[in-house]
């Protein structure tokens, strides 16, 4: 595997999908960037992806060759209404965007699918940096349009003036789905002007469920939306095209797995290279690993059709597109030298006391409301590195009261964790896991420990998503493997936490390897 070098001073990355040789494989990035949507602006590529519950939300990675990403920053510090989202709404949140760049700035327009419909714009696509490391730059989210069940909007400026929005429908929310709608919009994007038009109904296309995940564009006269349909793991990309954004839209399938080992490919964004070469961004369900993103050539066929990978099945790789950008990969491990990397998002508004000042991650023994991972606000986490990984870190409890505990989680909807508690007679080394429907349970006997001397704990992960959890140096396995989960509509997540009534819990740099399963067993 060739590894991407050092950015930033921070140490060097996990995985990189550039081969070194002016080629690439996929996926380009092997971790749960879901629903991804990129665009080129000159010489540059932005992406973002949907958040959901974590915070910061709205991520913006940035290319020079739609292979090689880097995370700078997010559109969102947090989650509106505030007081709602103190506590993790797994499953809710930011869901689809669309990223445009338009009149001179950048804009994403994104579902909450219990809200309604926002946009945010930037002029500076960067944004915070982190957990609220740098100065806001895109605006506060404006309410477009309200209600619940509306997801997935996608804006189109006209040449002639004139502006488009197109959203689908989730039935969780709204009761219907499979369909989607065209508003006219003003050129400010901060109204719409109509009540809407159903302008595709899945229900009439034989075979189409779940269409959703809309983006708009034009090309040669023809209004196209890029769709998926078909379900998430199992599904497909298709594209409509009309001569009027009301339709009545032609329909064909244009990307499908095939005899692929790419299960459901799909949703994502149709972007040109410097070159003016065409590309297809797009997302394949890979379990505990999430939603991770591959990228398709794409050419137009003699009849007016786009073409996407293989004669419309996916590819492993090939020659990437033009462009001079580094080899890099998104942030995985950490020192903490300069605060929290961008990678690391909490499961909820987060608060200031929940960290302190100091060498290292030192985090606040906070109550947490409950003993459930899964719905801790403070648990810091990042998407579970893929194709496998190793990540390690010591740990100290501080003076902490009796019940303090901390440690490294997997979080999806199972999850396991390994760490330090204290209890009546001293710190002991546990090791915890707990089923989707259940509680905690031991996974293997508390061990005391020093209180003075920092433990080394880890998890290796393998390309299937099963879980060695370590300590030690060198490495011992403790416990069983714990197969790891998606959680709601996310990978599981890779995190950090603490929680008590008093102390502090000290985690040096977080490092990020290789999987070494085989030497665990």
């Amino acid at each position: 595997m060739t590894g991407p070098q050092p950015t930033n001073g921070r140490p060097l990355q996990h995985f990189s999908s550039d081969n070194g040789d002016g080629t690439y494989r996929n996926p380009v990035l092997h971790a749960d960037w879901s629903d991804p949507d990129a665009i080129r602006v000159g010489a540059d590529y932005f992406m973002t992806a949907s958040s959901f519950h974590r915070v910061p939300g709205l991520p913006i990675l940035h290319s020079r060759d739609l292979v090689n990403w880097t995370i700078i920053g997010h559109a969102l510090t947090g989650l509106e209404p505030e007081a709602e989202f103190a506590a993790p709404q797994r499953g809710g949140g930011v869901w689809a965007p669309a990223l445009r760049h338009h009149a001179g700035r950048f804009w994403i327009v994104y579902p909450d699918p219990d809200r309604g419909l926002f946009v945010t714009t930037a002029k500076d696509p960067a944004g915070p940096a982190s957990t609220g490391t740098r100065e806001l730059t895109w605006t506060r989210p404006h309410l477009l349009k309200g209600g619940t069940g509306l997801i997935d909007p996608c804006p189109l400026w006209d040449e002639d003036g004139s502006a488009y929005l197109v959203h689908g429908w989730a039935k969780s929310r709204a009761g219907i789905n499979n369909r989607l709608t065209v508003h006219r919009m003003n050129f400010e994007a901060t109204e719409l002007l109509d009540e809407g038009t159903v302008v595709i109904d899945g229900d009439d296309l034989p075979g189409y469920r779940t269409l959703e995940g809309p983006k708009f564009y034009k090309r040669g006269g023809w209004y196209w939306i890029f769709a998926p349909a078909g379900g998430v793991a199992h599904g497909w990309q298709s594209a409509f095209r009309s001569r009027d954004p009301f339709g009545p839209y032609e329909e064909r399938i244009v990307l499908q797995q095939g005899r692929t080992e790419v299960n459901g490919p799909h949703q994502g964004a149709w972007v040109t290279d410097v070159d003016g070469t065409d590309w297809f961004v797009h997302f394949q369900d890979r379990g505990p690993f999430g939603r991770v993103v591959h990228l398709q050539p794409m050419r137009w066929g003699a009849d007016g059709w786009p073409v996407i990978g293989d004669r419309g099945a996916p590819v492993t790789g090939g020659p990437k597109p033009s462009g001079d950008g580094p080899l890099a990969a998104p942030d995985t491990a950490d020192d903490f030298a300069t605060g929290i990397g961008p990678q690391w998002t909490w499961q909820a508004n987060p608060r200031s006391h929940w960290r302190a000042e100091g060498e290292g991650l030192r985090l606040h023994c906070v109550p947490g409301g409950t003993d459930d991972l899964r719905h801790l606000p403070n648990l810091l986490g990042q998407r579970l590195p893929g194709p496998s990984c190793a990540a390690t870190t010591t740990l100290r409890l501080d003076d902490p009261a009796p019940g303090a505990r901390a440690g490294l989680a997997v979080v999806g909807d199972t999850y396991a964790w390994i760490g330090l508690e204290r209890r009546g007679n001293g710190v002991h080394l546990v090791h915890r896991v707990a089923d989707a429907e259940g509680h905690e349970r031991d996974a293997a006997p508390a061990v005391p420990v020093d209180p003075n001397v920092p433990v080394t704990i880890g998890v290796d992960v393998d390309a299937e998503g099963n879980c060695r959890f370590l300590t030690g140096a060198p490495a011992q396995r403790v416990g069983p493997v714990f197969p790891a989960t998606a959680g709601r509509w996310v990978g599981a997540a890779l995190g950090l936490f603490a929680t008590g009534e008093s102390g502090l819990a000290a985690f040096t740099a977080f490092e990020v390897a290789e999987s070494r399963a085989g030497d665990h067993e």
